[in-house]
Formats: structure tokens, C-alpha cells, sequence
């Protein structure tokens, strides 16, 4: 008599049938649309569609209509024929986290751009989409010093704050944040170069960065010539990235060069799912996409990890009033505003200190350093006022005794406000030399 406890198949050693995988057809390809049939796959789902030459392309799901789903590939998309099949990944996307990421050079996708080899050693996480209780973020107490005078003295940072860098094309704001990278004292480095041109990525890893500042960043690029979805993948896996350090109690700093070019991406692909234009050419979900990418900076629940966001904002015709800019104003904590006059007059950084604004000044500083600040401030905001009249000879001395300071004092000034690339200046010695300069002002 059989085992009653043996099935069929052991019985008569039948092979046993693989299951069935289910895979959709292309049906069209619009611009940098695809669209495929057949797939029972949600929004941000993956898949693979083959291409004529046996290649895969990655693709996701970014929207639907009926039973055709809209896909975005994160690819260049030749060698795709129409029926091309479309295959679905199973799992969620993960990214690697541990010491053996430190020193590399990532895409978006998480996969190596140096010559480095594979990722070893490095733990699997999958991004959470879980928000975090704003009760529960650590607050933000402890100063961050970024080794840039001007701002360690009159626009403190705190640990877990987040700011942007605004500014027109050609100002400086990747110098600065190579300043920034090279100086700020913190565990991890996370730069996302997102959007920006192919050869940058290189400049900046061999010059801003360095050896030294290399060994502890990790850096995440999809240059301009990648497709959106890429760009898009490559600032949310700079986050996640970033945050999950935090996580682990390390001090954080995330460099984002630039949040502009996150939303033209969003842009690019909204417009392609048909979405309608609101302001200057962006449609809402550019807008929608900021604050839910912004928020995963800054302090999560770990008592000991902080995590410090830089993002750079490009003002187009140095307008600070463009719609991308205005928006990023709104939701970050602070804001620095680098000048094309004062970097054509060979003034770097260029910040515009009349400008620039840190929203947790003063939770991080002290009053006597804030009533400093204020004062250096006004003089220079004085001074600002009569600057053109000065060559014409139209400002006469003797009418206002502050706008006579102002003017006196005014080189003094510039002179603090300036700083050599190479040269770090901490923030005990920022602060040393703004009491020295305003003690000398006021004598």
C-alpha cells in the first residue's frame, strides 16, 4: 500500500511543472511614455521590458488608465519593439547601508559608478515610506559648525536643520558646498549631484571632495543626461540613504545640488501622464513632491543621530521669486542667498548677508552673538543703501552718523565676509573675530 502521507508526485516521481510567470505586451511608446497591457502591478511597482536585443530595461509604474498602465523607464529606451514583454520584479527595491559604502559613487539605483567592484559587507534596507511623528523628532539645540565664517558668525546652523542655497547659474553655490563638504564636522557625508552636468560629478569628487573628505561621503550622481525617473530615484535614494545613518546614531550631512533639477524632473514626467501646467510651465505635483522629499530630512527618533540638509536652489535670472525657489523658501528652515554682484565684484563666497536668513539662529546661539549679528546686519544693510551714490559723489557725510559708520566701516566688513576655499575658519574662531570686528566698530 502508498504512504497516504506521500502526494502524487512522490508516488509516481512525476517532474514537478514550474509555476507560470504573467507578463503584459508594450502597446505604445509616447515620448518618454510607455505603455503596456496584461500586468497586474500598482503605482511604484517595478518591471523589465525586453528589448530587441535581449537587453532588460528597468521601468516603473507611474500611472494608469483603465487596464493600461503607464510606465517611466530608468533607461535609455532603444532597441524596444512593439508586443516587447513586460515583466514584472517582485520585491521592493533595497539599499545597501553599512561602512563599505563610505568612499563610493552610486547611481540611482544603487548600483556603482566607480571602479571599485560590488558592494560588500553592506547591509540591506528597504526604504520606508512611513512618516515620521513630528512628536517624536529629536529637537534641534546643538550649533553645526560648517567652517564658513560668514555663516558659523552671522546665520548659525543647528544639527538637523535644513537649508537652501539660492542663487543664479555661475554664482558659486558648488563651491560652497564643496567648502561645506571638506569642512563640516559630521560622521557621514551623503551628496546627491542630481541633474547637473556629467562632468561635474568628477570635479567634484577629485577637487571639492578629496581624499580625506571622500573617506567618510557617499556620493549619489544622475547627471542631466539620464532619464527623469533616474533623477528622481537618485535624490530619494540620497535620502534614504542619509536617514538611515541617522537612524544608527551617526551625525549626518546631506548635500543636494540641486532640488531644481528634482523638479523639472517631476516636471518632465507629469507632463507626460497629461498633467496641466500651473505656474511657469510646472504642474502641481512638481510643487505636491517638495515637502514630502524635504521631510525626510532632518531629526528622526534616535536621541544621538542628527541629520543636516543643504539643498541648492537655482533662481533663474536670478528671480527669487521663481516658483521653484518660492516654494523651497516656504518649507526649509533657512535660507542663503548668494549675489552675482558680489561674485562679480570677486566678493566669495558671494553671500548676501541682507538676504540670508537662518530660522534657528536663535535656538543655537546665544543672545550676545544674535545682538552681533544684528548690529553687523544693519551697518551693512546702511551701507547697501548709498553704494551706488558713493562713485558718483552723490553721499555726503555728516547727515547720519550710522550711515557714516557704515561707509567708514564697510571694508572691515567685506573683509570678514570673504574667505579663501582652502582656508577653514571654526566656529570659535567665527565667533572670535565677529566680537574683534564689532569691539572695533564701536570705539
Amino acid at each position: 500500500m502508498p504512504d497516504p502521507q506521500l502526494n502524487s508526485a512522490e508516488i509516481f516521481d512525476w517532474p514537478t511543472v514550474p509555476v507560470a510567470q504573467v507578463y503584459g505586451r508594450l502597446t505604445r511608446v509616447n515620448g518618454l511614455l510607455l505603455e503596456a497591457v496584461g500586468c497586474q502591478l500598482g503605482m511604484g511597482d517595478r518591471c523589465n521590458i525586453e528589448c530587441r536585443n535581449g537587453r532588460l530595461v528597468e521601468a516603473e509604474v507611474v500611472g494608469f488608465n483603465k487596464e493600461t498602465l503607464c510606465l517611466m523607464p530608468i533607461e535609455h529606451t532603444s532597441g524596444l519593439m512593439p508586443g516587447s514583454r513586460v515583466m514584472p520584479v517582485a520585491g521592493q527595491s533595497q539599499i545597501p547601508i553599512g561602512p563599505s559604502l563610505l568612499g563610493r559613487v552610486l547611481d540611482g539605483t544603487g548600483q556603482p559608478l566607480d571602479s571599485l567592484g560590488k558592494l560588500t559587507s553592506a547591509e540591506k534596507v528597504t526604504p520606508s515610506t512611513d512618516t515620521i511623528n513630528p512628536l517624536q523628532r529629536q529637537p534641534i539645540r546643538e550649533p553645526l559648525d560648517v567652517g564658513i565664517r560668514a555663516i558659523n558668525a552671522l546665520l548659525p546652523i543647528g544639527r538637523g536643520q535644513r537649508l537652501g542655497l539660492f542663487a543664479g547659474s555661475g554664482v558659486g553655490k558648488s563651491v560652497l558646498l564643496g567648502m561645506m563638504t571638506r569642512f563640516t564636522e559630521a560622521d557621514v557625508v551623503v551628496v546627491a549631484l542630481i541633474g547637473e552636468r556629467g562632468r561635474e560629478v568628477r570635479e567634484f569628487i577629485e577637487e571639492s571632495l578629496g581624499e580625506e573628505g571622500r573617506r567618510r561621503a557617499v556620493v549619489i550622481a544622475a547627471p542631466a543626461d539620464t532619464t527623469p525617473l533616474m533623477r528622481l530615484r537618485a535624490m530619494r535614494l540620497s535620502h534614504h540613504i542619509a536617514a538611515a545613518f541617522r537612524d544608527q546614531g551617526k551625525q549626518v550631512l546631506l548635500l543636494v545640488d540641486s532640488l531644481t533639477r528634482f523638479a523639472q524632473a517631476q516636471r518632465e514626467i507629469a507632463l507626460s501622464l497629461g498633467e496641466p501646467p500651473a505656474t511657469k510651465g510646472y504642474p502641481p505635483s512638481a510643487f505636491a513632491q517638495l515637502p514630502s522629499l524635504v521631510e525626510l530630512a532632518g531629526n528622526g527618533k534616535h536621541p544621538d543621530g542628527t541629520l543636516t540638509a543643504f539643498y541648492t536652489v537655482l533662481t533663474e535670472g536670478d528671480d527669487q521669486q521663481d516658483p521653484i525657489a518660492d516654494s523651497a523658501r516656504a518649507i526649509l528652515d533657512g535660507h542663503i542667498v548668494l549675489s552675482r554682484k558680489l561674485a562679480e565684484q570677486g566678493h566669495f563666497p558671494a553671500i548676501d548677508i541682507a538676504c540670508s536668513v537662518s530660522r534657528l539662529a536663535t535656538q543655537v546661539s546665544s543672545a550676545e552673538v544674535i545682538a552681533r549679528g544684528h548690529f553687523f546686519k544693519q551697518l551693512n544693510s546702511r551701507y547697501n543703501e548709498v553704494r551706488d551714490l558713493l562713485p558718483l559723489g552723490g553721499y555726503q557725510a555728516g547727515h547720519d552718523p550710522q550711515m557714516d559708520l557704515a561707509v567708514q566701516t564697510y571694508p572691515k566688513m567685506a573683509k570678514f565676509l570673504q574667505q579663501n576655499t582652502k582656508i577653514k575658519s571654526d566656529l570659535n574662531q567665527s565667533l572670535d573675530e565677529l566680537e574683534q570686528l564689532i569691539d572695533s566698530i564701536s570705539r
